[in-house]
């Protein structure tokens, strides 16, 4: 009778391991059809999103081409701080303001710090010619960080368009789109510290 409970243990146990490697097949099985699902869905995406930034490019090619770049972090360049006096006429003001500017290319960084000297004299000119009263408001820090955007590339002989500037004539409208082919290498001005006295 010992070897008779045995056998009945023993067919459980041989029918519960062919169950289990069913499941476990089927789940590996659903795993590699959903991967496979997954991968295909991303290649049929990633042609559809070229073409939109070829698209984009005619509009707005510095947005294009911070997107297209995405493969690897960000590098931050520091500036030191400047405190500036600022063109207030009624009373004497100053700004205290800490700048970090934010390049997809670990080399443009690294050309950055080499025009450092020049880069840091124009970002000065521009601060000297705001008011307290523009820097307060959001639209002016937001051009603030524009105008530094354009300033700190001009060393380095890039030229970017001054969205600020209205058009005249048409003459103004065929060069604007001659610089709108320009792309900053600067994706952004990012400020760390910001005092208006």
């Amino acid at each position: 009778m010992a070897t008779a409970p045995a056998a009945e243990g023993a067919a459980p146990k041989g029918g519960g391991s062919k169950k289990k490697l069913i499941i476990i097949i089927a789940a590996v099985l659903v795993l590699v059809l959903a991967g496979g699902g997954a991968a295909l869905l991303l290649l049929k995406k990633k042609p559809a999103e070229d073409g939109e930034d070829a698209a984009d490019t005619t509009e707005a090619p510095v947005k294009a081409k911070a997107h297209a770049k995405s493969d690897h972090p960000p590098t931050f360049v520091p500036l030191d701080p400047f405190t500036v006096n600022l063109a207030d006429k009624d009373v004497d003001r100053f700004a205290q303001i800490g700048i970090t500017l934010q390049v997809d290319d670990p080399h443009f960084a690294d050309q950055i710090k080499t025009y450092m000297p020049a880069i840091r004299n124009n970002v000065l000119v521009v601060l000297s010619r705001k008011t307290a009263a523009e820097l307060l408001s959001v639209e002016g820090k937001e051009k603030l960080a524009k105008d530094i955007m354009r300033e700190s590339v001009r060393p380095m002989g890039i030229e970017l368009d001054n969205a600020d500037e209205e058009p005249a004539a048409d003459a103004p409208k065929k060069k604007k789109t001659k610089k709108a082919a320009v792309e900053s290498p600067v994706t952004q001005v990012l400020f760390s510290n910001f005092i208006v006295q």
